[in-house]
């Protein structure tokens, strides 16, 4: 008798320890379900997204009941990864690694807006005889990443005036570089120009690098995105209303950093040494917004290029359908 209390017991402790967590699991679930996950850079580029963290916007337009997470990336491919593991379902993120995530997520993330545009030059160290993109024939450039947005305009620039890099039987030498390391190789000598994003331009420029091509010479003559919104569609699909808002609050921030620039700077400056720890001088940021462009508006036309260029590349297998990458 003693042992079939015992056993009753057991059954009864497994079956509240089964319920007990089954309860904890569909908390978490609702917690979830109560959570928007934005992923972007700290950087100039990912303007809207600093400066709606700093005002809050998108917290105070969805209200109490749902909550904003933002989560900083250093590059694309971690954010891509955070998409495809459902760690984040809207992000600010480059053109060329968002073709990227939708060819490789069988267009599960797609693009639904633009954010910044150009924001790229093209510098060359001091006393260089570098003086026009066909004088890049035998010379060192860096860019900050292969396979991303200023690696691709470089392979553009290259391929109009009759170069190639040395990985195709060309002349010029393409290497990656972080862009903090770029002035300190150039004074070694180890690489003669560099493609780079703001404000690193800026802040080279300021340190005693030499402008080749300016930021409308790069590529599409500065209207090209060098910053898009992404989204997980199943994620859309599930909260379109988050999603609206979302855009309401990104249209909001990219208006009023066109009407009230100076304002807009000084909030992004504080967000950014908030975020960082570190902030960037008057001049540096006001000098970068001079070649970065804010708006909502795609250049389709730029990013189906920029995935023509990543296929030839195999960077990816196939050319994804506008109708797949671009969801309204």
């Amino acid at each position: 008798m003693l042992k079939k209390i015992k056993f009753k017991s057991i059954k009864y402790l497994i079956l509240v320890l089964l319920l007990s967590l089954s309860s904890v699991a569909f908390v978490g679930c609702g917690e979830d379900e109560n959570t928007v996950n934005i992923g972007y850079f700290n950087n100039v580029t990912h303007a809207q997204a600093l400066l709606m963290k700093s005002d809050g916007s998108l917290e105070k337009s969805l209200g109490n009941d749902i909550e904003v997470k933002w989560t900083a990336f250093n590059a694309g491919p971690a954010e891509v990864e955070a998409l495809f593991a459902g760690d984040i379902d809207i992000g600010y993120i480059g053109p060329v690694p968002a073709v990227t995530a939708n060819v490789k997520s069988s267009g599960d993330i797609s693009i639904i807006s633009s954010a910044t545009k150009g924001g790229a030059i093209l510098v060359k160290k001091k006393g260089s005889d570098i003086k026009s993109a066909k004088d890049l024939a035998n010379k060192t450039v860096s860019v900050p990443q292969i396979g991303n947005t200023q690696h691709l305009c470089l392979l553009n620039l290259l391929s109009e005036n009759g170069l190639k890099p040395i990985t195709e039987g060309g002349n010029v030498n393409v290497t990656a570089v972080q862009n903090s390391d770029v002035e300190n190789l150039m004074e070694r000598g180890d690489i003669d120009a560099a493609i780079v994003p703001e404000p690193w331009g800026a802040t080279l420029l300021g340190k005693g690098a030499e402008l080749v091509l300016d930021y409308d010479e790069i590529y599409y003559s500065g209207d090209y995105d060098v910053a898009v919104v992404v989204v997980r569609n199943e994620f859309k699909k599930e909260h379109p209303d988050i999603v609206e808002k979302f855009l309401e609050q990104h249209n909001i921030a990219t208006e009023t950093i066109t009407t009230d620039k100076d304002e807009c700077l000084k909030k992004i400056n504080t967000e950014l040494k908030k975020s960082t720890g570190k902030s960037l001088g008057e001049d540096i940021i006001s000098k970068a917004f001079t070649r970065i462009g804010v708006s909502t508006e795609l250049n389709k036309d730029s990013i189906m290029d920029f995935a023509k260029i990543s296929k030839e590349q195999d960077f990816i297998k196939e050319i994804p359908s506008q109708d797949s990458l671009f969801t309204k």
